[in-house]
């Protein structure tokens, strides 16, 4: 009989031991991970903008390296812009944002400013940034991109600075759900 207990034991013992070893080994429980927030695409047709299509290019490259949760796209022939740009004689203008996926907007790349010597790429990301929902800054360093014309013909810098970026982060919120509203107001950038 003592040796029936001991065998029994022994069973027990390794059982024990077994179920201890997997309960160690087995993956431990986690919280799955937040999803990312959704980011908004806007796209912007440039087939009107004539002569500065490379600095339209080089103005959407400036904001999508700066921003996460907004991006801008060209849009495919056909496809639906929330962002049209339009190659004028006038003073760089664009319809104040920030406007959303489905909504509509226009910037006009005025080549009066470009005459009298202003950057066509700080004008671009400028002009963009309006339909991102940024004000102008004026009068401004040129180190804010929407001090506009106010920084002076030499100015040249398309980078937005921390404010900037962060306000236009804020419009667009988690995706589409920003809570700024679409304005629509004309903002002409004449010094």
């Amino acid at each position: 009989m003592l040796r029936k207990l001991g065998l029994g034991l022994a069973a027990g013992i390794a059982a024990l031991t077994m179920a201890t070893t997997a309960t160690a080994t087995a993956a431990p429980e986690t919280d799955p991970a937040p999803a990312p927030a959704a980011q908004t695409v806007l796209h912007y047709d440039d087939s009107q903008a004539a002569e500065f299509k490379d600095a339209v290019a080089a103005g959407v490259k400036v904001w999508n390296d700066n921003l996460e949760n907004v991006q801008l796209e060209k849009a495919a022939s056909g496809e639906q812009a929330e962002i049209q740009i339009i190659a004028d004689d006038g003073w760089p203008r664009a319809e104040l944002g920030p406007v959303r996926p489905g909504g509509s907007a226009t910037v006009w790349f005025g080549r009066q400013a470009v005459t009298e010597g202003y950057d066509t790429t700080r004008i671009a990301a400028h002009e963009l940034g309006h339909s991102l929902g940024l004000p102008d800054m004026k009068p401004g360093p040129c180190s804010s991109l929407m001090s506009g014309s106010t920084a002076g013909v030499d100015c040249t810098n398309p980078q937005p600075n921390a404010e900037e970026r962060a306000e236009v982060e804020a419009n667009y919120g988690s995706g589409m759900a920003g809570s700024t509203p679409f304005s629509g107001r004309i903002v002409v950038d004449r010094p």
